[in-house]
């Protein structure tokens, strides 16, 4: 296994790619000229390497020719497109090649930056930080535009003089753009509803087939990894997905026909409730339980009684 280089800051981001030092050591745009820069440098020595890194990364890819490989697929650069990265994620290096009127940029900001904020709180909340690489968020060229106004204004604060207002300036444009890529994605979602509603159809019938098999005593209760995989997407962008279409997540999906299967074992056969939460790949009862009790608000014990 070739080594993996971790890169922990903003500045030694900036030394190992050649650029001038920071402005801020949290947070850097890197714009088309510096970037136009980098690729005409001699870069062979970073083809094939694995990089990882402490920061969360943004990357609006415009005219790009090559790839970039993270998660488990490669990226074919395409126009106008936001990929999102978050810390310890490995990306390996391809070459690449940027022309004069490139509209590229490249932003990155370590998670000191907000720890202390509500943004600090939040920023799980923003999933595509882990979707697949062939999940990019696609931009018109009106948002595009306004993406762009909001990562200048972050660059704008904070390459002035700071302040006591800079630092939550810098945040609240940070969530601001956040916010916005959450809303490209659901009208991404939405523009795409024969294609969704096909997944939808073969993610019920993946979960069928599962419960249908001997799967759950073999494997125990699915996992949302097990059908993102068999899907070719990232488990959170799947369980995105899914809750845009149905309101469910992938996990409250597979917690419904959980208890959909035990109550029909609890009303159709005399097992115990210990053996129908084995059958149905609980490793503890109790678990089972909890999350029967959780649905229906009786235990199992209690709804075969009333019915």
């Amino acid at each position: 296994m070739s080594e993996i280089i971790r890169i922990k800051s903003i500045t030694e981001m900036h030394e190992i790619s050649r650029l001038k030092p920071p402005k801020h050591p949290l947070i850097s745009l890197i714009e088309e000229k510096e970037l136009i820069e980098f690729s005409k440098q001699d870069n062979s020595n970073f083809v094939g390497v694995k990089l990882t890194s402490d920061m969360y990364m943004i990357m609006f890819k415009d005219k790009i020719s090559g790839s970039l490989t993270y998660g488990r697929t490669s990226y074919d650069f395409q126009e106008g497109t936001l990929v999102f990265l978050a810390p310890d994620q490995v990306m390996e290096g391809h070459e690449i090649e940027i022309p004069e009127d490139s509209n590229t940029w490249f932003l990155m900001f370590h998670p000191d930056l907000f720890r202390k904020s509500t943004l600090g709180k939040n920023i799980d909340t923003y999933s595509f930080f882990d979707y697949e690489a062939n999940e990019a968020l696609h931009l018109s060229a009106e948002e595009q535009e306004y993406v762009f106004s909001i990562v200048k204004q972050i660059k704008r604060e904070y390459s002035q003089n700071l302040d006591t207002h800079s630092h939550q300036l810098i945040i609240s444009n940070l969530e601001l753009l956040l916010n916005n890529c959450l809303r490209f994605y659901d009208r991404q979602f939405y523009t795409r509803t024969s294609f969704n509603k096909d997944f939808v159809t073969e993610f019920e019938s993946l979960l069928k087939n599962y419960f249908s098999s001997d799967m759950p005593l073999l494997h125990g209760m699915p996992k949302v990894s097990y059908f993102s995989d068999q899907l070719n997407m990232s488990a959170n962008y799947m369980s995105d997905l899914l809750k845009k279409e149905t309101g469910l997540s992938a996990k409250g999906h597979i917690n419904n026909i959980l208890v959909d299967k035990a109550k029909n074992a609890l009303l159709n056969s005399t097992d115990s409730v210990s053996q129908i939460a084995y059958d149905l790949g609980f490793e503890h009862p109790q678990s089972f339980t909890r999350l029967f009790k959780s649905k229906t608000g009786v235990s199992p014990n209690e709804f075969r009684s009333l019915n």
